[in-house]
């Protein structure tokens, strides 16, 4: 399952507003959902529970102290139904409900629409993605579309975490955008969890002003030429050269640069004249690589995991540091 979309009971749990995703799985509305709607139309319509652990040993059942389940209630009972994860008393669960409760504040005074939600997975890893209001033009021509993504698991490997998702139109780009230090939004699932959401209810003002922070970063990215050799410079600390003697990981970091490289010339949007042989360029020709056209080399299997890799993952890091490298690049106001 390579889009690691959940299929639940032969239905995949997703759905998405408009234009159909690159995996062409979920249900299609034609219209932005509310929350009650959306949260059914994703199949996400259930919710978790903390179970008791047992073990078997010497024909009797002896329960785990302090070690509990997390499994879905309307599956107890079931002969398959999935365990999410293994966590510890203080553990507290965010319901599917909850998460979607996040975003209604400002879905519901207008500011937002809900565009996609599902799950990863056996159902562990759910996500929501809130479009703003307010496209960004970078360049003439060239915009950005403004999104917040949420992501929770239910298995204990990660908090609530809230994070930019802008889109590039003309490619479609996903450029992934971490809160500055100090102000991101990771909310751990423990008895503070309710108040830490309380604490949450700033979020629009937050973004706004990060998302204000992030354009004028794109705007002077798109103002700053590269040349050849500072393009490839750019290239090289995005893909650092593998600290492995196994020639097959270096000819992968060489792969990465050249096809970075390509799409710095050739990338969707990158002929434009604003654009062209930018550092704006540049740090999309990277995004375009890992969303869209990472070569198959090596033998691996670059779509498994994809959705993950892209938002959360090892895409993201890689977008994430071609992001720091470019905003320290137009910091140091060096051409």
């Amino acid at each position: 399952m390579a889009h690691e979309i959940w299929i639940d009971d032969g239905r995949a749990a997703m759905f998405y507003v408009g234009e159909k995703p690159w995996h062409r799985l979920g249900t299609q509305l034609e219209a932005p959902p509310s929350s009650e709607a959306a949260i059914v139309a994703a199949g996400l319509d259930w919710t978790v529970t903390k179970v008791p652990l047992y073990v078997a040993a010497q024909a009797r059942l002896h329960e785990l102290r302090d070690r509990f389940a997390i499994v879905r209630e309307d599956k107890l009972g079931s002969a398959d139904f999935p365990v999410f994860g293994i966590v510890g008393p203080d553990y507290v669960p965010l319901q599917n409900s909850e998460a979607f409760a996040f975003f209604d504040p400002i879905v519901k005074d207008g500011h937002a629409t809900y565009e996609t939600a599902g799950a990863l997975g056996h159902g562990e890893r759910i996500w929501i993605q809130a479009r703003l209001s307010n496209d960004i033009e970078i360049v003439a021509g060239d915009m950005i579309q403004r999104y917040l993504l949420l992501s929770n698991t239910h298995n204990a490997s990660s908090s609530l975490q809230v994070k930019l998702t802008p889109v590039r139109v003309v490619c479609n780009n996903t450029l992934t955008v971490a809160l500055s230090k100090g102000r991101s939004i990771c909310i751990r699932h423990d008895q503070a969890m309710d108040e830490h959401l309380e604490q949450a209810t700033n979020l629009l003002a937050l973004v706004e002003d990060e998302y204000a922070r992030v354009t004028a970063a794109f705007r002077r990215m798109a103002a700053r030429k590269l040349t050849q050799h500072q393009a490839a410079a750019y290239f090289a600390q995005v893909f650092p050269d593998s600290a492995s003697a196994n020639p097959v990981a270096r000819q992968l970091v060489a792969d990465k640069r050249r096809w970075a490289t390509h799409f710095f010339h050739e990338g969707e949007g990158n002929g434009q004249r604003p654009v062209r042989e930018t550092l704006w360029a540049a740090y999309n020709s990277v995004t375009e690589l890992i969303d869209h056209r990472k070569p198959n080399v090596g033998g691996s299997d670059f779509s498994s995991r994809r959705l993950h890799s892209i938002w959360s993952g090892a895409g993201a890091m890689v977008k994430q540091r071609a992001l720091q490298i470019a905003q320290e690049l137009i910091s140091t106001n060096v051409h």
